[in-house]
């Protein structure tokens, strides 16, 4: 009885240590809060509400309104932040560009003005795209890390899978972000992306897990 008490005991204090080594090294609301408020994670925000639909999610002119300006190069180009900031604030005009590029000011604070111009050093970078988007949708769960130690994580049951561990192939991984963990047979703590990313977007984030394995597509 003695012994069997004791074995209990040892059981339970293992389970503890998992439990406390769990939250131990789950993202703390600092960590989260110092990786996500980086501009250039807040102009991924920016740059997808206010300038993705003519300069293209890559910033290669490829946005869906760019047709109706067929004669206009809508390709972001490398230029100093000075530039940028001149472009946004002022339009095309004040740079000796096209007049269909609107003056921002009064609609962007300054600091999605500097956030963005932050985003457009990474725009081309499909893994530093692929990382704005991990940041700014998945971390919660999925952790800073990829590891499942988002600070929500311990809601979920099973928890969100450790990406780093992922023994899944993109095809895979594409199809489950697009239709969720219930569509696939899995938690249906995971849900359906479809509507939120585009097809850019996932690609964006199998680059950076692929980045991680060093398969990038």
């Amino acid at each position: 009885m003695f012994r069997a008490k004791r074995t209990l005991a040892a059981v339970m204090a293992l389970q503890f240590a998992a439990m406390a080594s769990f939250a131990i090294a789950q993202d703390t609301k600092e960590s989260v809060n110092r990786e996500t408020s980086k501009p250039v994670f807040r102009g991924g925000i920016v740059f997808k509400a206010y300038c993705g639909l003519c300069h293209g999610e890559r910033g290669d002119g490829m946005g869906r309104a760019a047709k109706l300006y067929a004669e206009l190069h809508l390709t972001i180009t490398p230029h100093p932040p000075e530039y940028y900031e001149k472009i946004i604030r002022q339009g095309g005009l004040a740079v000796g560009g096209s007049a269909y590029m609107p003056p921002w000011q009064a609609e962007l604070s300054d600091e999605q003005i500097g956030d963005v111009i932050a985003y457009l050093t990474v725009v081309g970078d499909t893994v530093r795209r692929g990382e704005v988007v991990y940041k700014t949708n998945c971390v919660l769960c999925h952790g800073i890390h990829g590891d499942g130690k988002g600070r929500a994580a311990s809601l979920f049951h099973p928890p969100p899978v450790d990406l780093t561990r992922s023994d899944k192939d993109d095809e895979y991984k594409a199809a489950i972000i697009r239709l969720g963990g219930v569509e696939m047979g899995r938690s249906s703590g995971m849900p359906p992306w479809e509507e939120r990313l585009s097809d850019v977007e996932i690609h964006d984030l199998l680059n950076l897990e692929g980045q991680r394995r060093g398969t990038k597509l």
